[in-house]
């Protein structure tokens, strides 16, 4: 069963990096649906996160995460008055905190997308919606990591908000770590992953495809022929 609020036909591809040369190879694809940032990510790339986030933008049309380092409600709000400036496609991480949904609440009402992240329960995630986020983010991997069940908890999203018809936050699957994080989630009817570069590549492979093209091209070589 499909997202209830997926507006598009098939689940949408953000790539998990501040790093500008692999997103703008990524992208290249047409495959890229947008991108997601966060601070061990911008500091990893050790540049400006104002410099970082206006470049990104300029690479993709998609939504772009940029998340406040605030911990309380003013910051918050002059952090993000700072960073939704930087482009049209620009959209505010914030924290799921109490005055990380009260900033969410905020810039939803502004027209502001806003990308509420570190989600760890279905309650969180029904909380978030009321805020109006226009993304939630569970963090899958993580979830793992302590032995539960990640996957288990996308499910309980999308049920959950599927019986709203008026909802219209999309489930961001996050802390994906291999493949198999991205097609459990498709069949959930997720509306995004969220994937390292090496992950979103790790889609395009299999070694029975990789060995069926080696065999056509070595028969095609002993033709002699060319196309062009």
């Amino acid at each position: 069963m499909a997202g209830p609020n997926n507006e598009s036909p098939i689940m949408k591809f953000f790539v998990d990096t501040a790093d500008t040369a692999e997103i703008k190879s990524l992208a290249e694809s047409g495959l890229l649906d947008g991108v997601t940032t966060n601070p061990s990510l911008i500091a990893k790339s050790g540049r400006n996160i104002l410099e970082v986030i206006r470049e990104i933008c300029a690479i993709v049309d998609g939504p772009v995460s940029a998340e406040v380092a605030a911990t309380d409600y003013e910051q918050m709000m002059r952090e993000a008055a700072v960073l939704k400036k930087l482009a049209p496609n620009v959209c505010v991480k914030l924290p799921l905190t109490p005055d990380g949904l009260r900033a969410c609440k905020t810039l939803s009402g502004e027209g502001v997308q806003t990308n509420v992240t570190l989600c760890f329960s279905a309650a969180q995630a029904l909380i978030a919606a009321k805020a109006g986020a226009t993304f939630i983010s569970p963090f899958v991997g993580r979830l793992d990591d302590i032995g539960q069940d990640g996957m288990e908890l996308i499910a309980e999203i999308v049920d959950i908000y599927s019986n709203y018809a008026a909802l219209e936050t999309q489930v961001l699957v996050a802390s994906i770590r291999h493949p198999i994080h991205v097609t459990a989630a498709a069949k959930i009817g997720a509306d995004v992953a969220t994937l390292p570069p090496n992950v979103l590549r790790m889609l395009y492979h299999h070694p029975l495809t990789d060995k069926g093209l080696a065999g056509f091209l070595k028969d095609w070589q002993a033709t002699g022929q060319s196309i062009v």
